[in-house]
């Protein structure tokens, strides 16, 4: 059994992923933004009679890192960066300070919250994290832009973060779901009629709700007890695949999309 610490364990598939994983037995120090999420995934292992240590970790927090660290960095094997957040809607138009925040979360601060456990890891020659990316690191989606900039930015932090710990015993990898029915995406979509205004904005507002419908209803999205399983069963392995990517269906998609980039003419 494995000691695993995840991020982002509030809601969605961190939540999912965490009480799974202490359902398998495993040690798990579930962290969450805010501290009304504590109170309510204790809960949530309470009813489920599961052993889970849950604290409060705004990955953005300097303090809120260095506590969770220093209680439970010296335990771990393995370390889980789920937090995230998004936002959508035209990326020639989005106010860039939109974007910045989600770099912040997405990209600046998970590397921030990696980096001593990096540290740690290095120091006992073992140890494994793993980055929860999205099948938009590496493909695009129109109207997602901030989000998916991010992503892709994760993934090139990732294939370099294995690259230079591999040589010093410390696994990579990342899990890339596609969308699932956890209320993310419609949040993210919430945060579009903060500010675009159809009126006042060149771009035409039916593309977007389009692609709204396909991300934030039921077009595309999924079911995510399938993908939470699935991430209960890849973060302990020592050894899988650096590339996660779930369902299977979108890696032929996804493969397929990289490859015409390589002809796209403009």
């Amino acid at each position: 059994m494995k000691t695993i610490l995840i991020t982002g364990a509030g809601s969605g598939l961190g939540e999912g992923t965490a009480l799974a994983l202490a359902k398998a037995g495993h040690k798990v120090i579930a962290t969450t933004e805010i501290w009304p999420q504590v109170t309510s995934l204790k809960e949530k292992a309470r009813q489920q009679e599961l052993t889970l240590t849950v604290e409060k970790l705004d990955i953005t927090d300097k303090r809120d890192r260095d506590a969770v660290f220093s209680s439970y960095g010296h335990q771990v094997d393995i370390v889980v960066a789920n937090a995230a957040i998004g936002e959508t809607g035209p990326l020639a138009e989005i106010p860039v300070d939109r974007v910045r925040r989600v770099f912040e979360t997405n990209v600046f601060s998970t590397l921030e919250f990696v980096q001593p456990y990096a540290r740690e890891f290095v120091e006992r020659g073992k140890g494994k994290i793993v980055l929860i990316s999205s099948i938009a690191g590496f493909t695009t989606f129109p109207y997602l832009g901030p989000y998916v900039a991010s992503k892709h930015a994760l993934e090139g932090m990732a294939q370099l973060l294995y690259e230079e710990l591999a040589p010093l015993g410390v696994k990579v990898a990342t899990i890339n779901p596609g969308p699932f029915r956890t209320g993310f995406n419609d949040r993210m979509y919430n945060t579009l009629d903060q500010w675009y205004d159809p009126d006042a904005c060149f771009t035409p507002e039916k593309p977007i709700r389009s692609v709204q419908q396909q991300f934030a209803g039921d077009d595309l999205q999924q079911d995510p007890a399938a993908m939470i399983d699935e991430m209960a069963r890849l973060i302990p392995l020592d050894e899988h695949r650096f590339r996660n990517v779930y369902p299977d269906s979108f890696e032929a998609s996804a493969r397929e999309y990289q490859d015409g980039l390589w002809d796209r003419l403009i």
